[in-house]
């Protein structure tokens, strides 16, 4: 299933493209993409081998401007999104929701904490659906929001305790694509978008890092893997953190 295109968004005006390799909190080496994750079964880590391959170069991004303000996330009346099925609409990242979402992901940097940051991730009754595994609940608190909760650490001490401004989030579209059932344990189908960039300014200068994968909820982009998706220790990561707006690399992903 083919995935439209997602565009970037910005919450101040700035200019660039994704991120791609990760580097753990304290290091200056890179790790290699192929460390496996503590928790990650055989099958996930097959079936992330024999994903669909995805192009080399992103779609060209929209920028769009900002409203005056990213305010908090409010949730409409109704059940919470997570609890609802799922839905096969794209996902954008040119709406108040998104850019509200990533500026909770940001406060959740500044103050190294998952708590603030909370409204960007993945809901935990979506991943219930979303699972096959036996214990869903468990799985998603316990590691999901546990590297979530590492990494947003990690990426507050990369801050180094300078005042940092958000800049905007860019999405490239070119690498979304519709991950299906079957995969990764996995009941039902979702878009997932690896290698977003989170852009700020710090002591007058453009830096980034990366977003290492978003996966869709009834069309909506959220956080799941921040740092890394795959990991070989309990240390939080930066995901490709750089000057300038860095560059985005295609990966394969589910």
């Amino acid at each position: 299933m083919a995935a439209a295109a997602v565009g970037a968004v910005l919450l101040s005006g700035c200019g660039g493209v994704g991120g791609s390799s990760s580097t753990p909190a304290g290091s200056t080496a890179p790790p290699a993409r192929s460390s496996v994750s503590r928790t990650h079964t055989k099958t996930e880590r097959a079936a992330r081998a024999s994903a669909p391959s995805v192009t080399s170069t992103p779609t060209q991004t929209t920028t769009f401007l900002p409203a005056p303000a990213a305010p908090r996330p409010r949730r409409p009346p109704g059940p919470a999104p997570g609890t609802l099925p799922q839905t096969a609409q794209v996902p954008s990242a040119a709406t108040r929701a998104f850019r509200a979402e990533m500026a909770a992901l940001w406060r959740g940097v500044e103050a190294g904490s998952a708590g603030p940051a909370m409204p960007a991730f993945f809901p935990e009754a979506a991943y219930v659906q979303l699972k096959t595994i036996g214990d869903p609940q468990g799985d998603w608190q316990d590691r999901l929001v546990g590297d979530y909760q590492l990494d947003l650490a990690a990426a507050h001490a990369l801050l180094g305790g300078a005042q940092a401004q958000l800049v905007g989030v860019q999405v490239p579209s070119g690498y979304a694509h519709w991950v299906p059932p079957g995969v990764c344990d996995n009941g039902v189908g979702y878009y997932e978008v690896p290698n977003s960039r989170v852009l700020y300014r710090s002591g007058g200068e453009l830096r980034s890092f990366g977003i290492a994968s978003m996966i869709s909820w009834r069309g909506v982009w959220y956080v799941v893997h921040l740092g890394a998706i795959l990991r070989s220790s309990d240390a939080g990561v930066v995901d490709a953190p750089s000057a300038g707006a860095g560059t985005a690399l295609p990966s394969s992903t589910c």
